[in-house]
């Protein structure tokens, strides 16, 4: 039976625009068994069963007394999360071709698909399980999508625990099932060796792309030989102050900007995008608010502490004769009766024994001049923003942002998720900035289609070819080139 309706909110807005809308970053809703007997298949019963082990981990946290969760600190996890009043929604989410029917009345033309239970998958430290799961959520995502690839692009799950497992499934899901898009964890947790006998055990984030326990070189030149775009959803719940043992809404809010925000550092600071100046990588479910503070940020940093910069901070340009005259003069007496001290005075934080090596903490980053960071935040980050957000118009904010950069905002649904209370009204939430005057049209054209272009074709330009936005896509890159 036909469930689309007439949608009076989106209708209103397409009759306003003349180009495609495409969704970056909407969630299906995994049915479980049948992912469980497809890891099964790959890897037998034995890790099937963990499989379900650590997918219903979330569940302990009510099994246990508040005393019992403080004493292991046991934070708070998601709960709830999903559409259930709105259960055609919800069995959006989860059925395929019921998406692909509702796809208009939505007014949404194309929308690159995230899992929802696939998210947690990337980070578990069990490798059999972790790999046998990410090969069956991908082998459902091709398979249950495939009939559906003129709108909708599932993205393969991809385990970073190590390179090597990272460019297989990378190379396996783009050659083997066809996938087009990725999505890659922001960090790996990794034990910190401790002295025996220590309470418990602690561990550090890894972000791939600088101080890592790997060389994460081979994944980026495989994104870039597959023509994949590395895009990051991951979350920062349980990080710092992101640990209550009671509040998922203490712990969610702004989880995932913490995340994109360590994986977007590294990866400026490592030199990965100046390395690979082809591969575009987007940053999703955080907003931009993040992405423009980062810039800001490390723009002030580079411009103080980059290269040479760093030098007017050394001990050794002191002038010291100076320093004594001025002591001698002003000096209250519990300085002056010390005065012969002054050495050990001076030492902390400015120490002249600095390694002359790591100076220089822009170095790998192969920033030399501001415009190479301006570069970098206005063509190569993407920035995934829910249609809700407030902060959105802050990546169109010329008059804010350093050099009058537009920055790369991604509209990002979240549907199937409890952020969406109601799937047909996420594109008029949308438009609601320019309706306020705070985006304008070509704005919002951006948002909504200009930017997913360029990060999904970059690397592969037939990224939309056999879909319904093939000829539309088409000259939009052509005007891209011309412009």
């Amino acid at each position: 039976m036909a469930v689309s309706r007439p949608n009076p909110s989106a209708e209103r807005v397409r009759a306003r625009l003349d180009h495609p809308v495409i969704d970056s970053d909407g969630h299906c809703i995994e049915y479980l068994p049948a992912v469980r007997d497809l890891v099964q298949e790959i890897a037998g019963a034995g890790v099937a069963a963990r499989f379900m082990e650590l997918t219903e981990r979330l569940r302990q946290w009510g099994r246990l007394t508040p005393e019992q969760r403080q004493h292991v600190g046991f934070m708070r996890p998601p709960w709830w999360g999903l559409p259930t009043e709105n259960t055609l929604d919800r069995a959006t989410a989860m059925l395929p071709r019921l998406l692909h029917e509702r796809m208009g009345e939505l007014g949404l033309d194309f929308a690159v698909l995230y899992p929802t239970y696939g998210l947690m998958v990337a980070n578990w430290d069990d490798e059999e399980v972790r790999r046998a799961g990410a090969r069956a959520y991908n082998h459902y995502l091709a398979e249950v999508h495939a009939p559906y690839r003129d709108r909708l692009a599932p993205v393969a799950v991809i385990p970073m625990h190590t390179p090597d497992e990272a460019v297989d499934e990378l190379r396996f899901a783009r050659r083997e099932l066809g996938l087009r898009a990725a999505l890659l964890p922001s960090y790996v947790q990794r034990p910190v060796p401790m002295a025996a006998g220590a309470p418990r055990p602690a561990t550090w984030l890894d972000t791939f792309a600088l101080d890592s326990a790997h060389d994460y070189e081979p994944v980026w030149s495989a994104c870039a030989e597959l023509g994949i775009a590395p895009t990051f959803h991951s979350g920062g719940m349980g990080w710092g102050s992101r640990a209550s043992t009671s509040s998922y809404v203490h712990n969610h809010i702004g989880n995932f900007a913490a995340a994109g925000e360590a994986i977007c550092r590294a990866l400026v600071l490592g030199g990965v995008p100046r390395r690979f100046p082809g591969l575009r990588f987007a940053f999703l479910e955080g907003g931009v608010t993040w992405g423009a503070t980062l810039y800001a940020d490390l723009l002030g940093h580079f411009e103080k502490r980059g290269g040479a910069q760093v030098r007017r901070y050394d001990p050794s340009r002191l002038d010291r004769a100076q320093l004594e005259k001025l002591l001698a003069e002003y000096a209250p007496e519990c300085i002056g009766a010390r005065a012969d001290e002054l050495t050990l005075a001076l030492r902390t934080l400015s120490d002249p024994d600095e390694p002359a090596e790591a100076l220089d903490e822009f170095a790998r980053s192969g920033i030399r001049e501001a415009s190479d960071l301006r570069a970098l935040f206005e063509d190569a980050f993407f920035f995934g923003c829910e249609a809700d957000d407030p902060g959105n118009a802050a990546a169109f904010d010329t008059r804010r942002n350093p050099f009058g950069s537009r920055l790369r905002a991604l509209f990002s649904s979240d549907i199937g998720h409890w952020d969406v209370t109601d799937m047909r009204e996420v594109l008029a939430e949308a438009w609601e900035p320019v309706e306020d005057e705070r985006l304008g049209a070509a704005d919002f054209r951006a948002f909504v289609f200009g930017n997913a272009v360029a990060l999904w074709s970059a690397g592969n330009p037939d990224f939309f070819e056999g879909t319904a936005l093939a000829e539309a896509v088409r000259r939009e890159r052509a005007g891209s080139r011309g412009a």
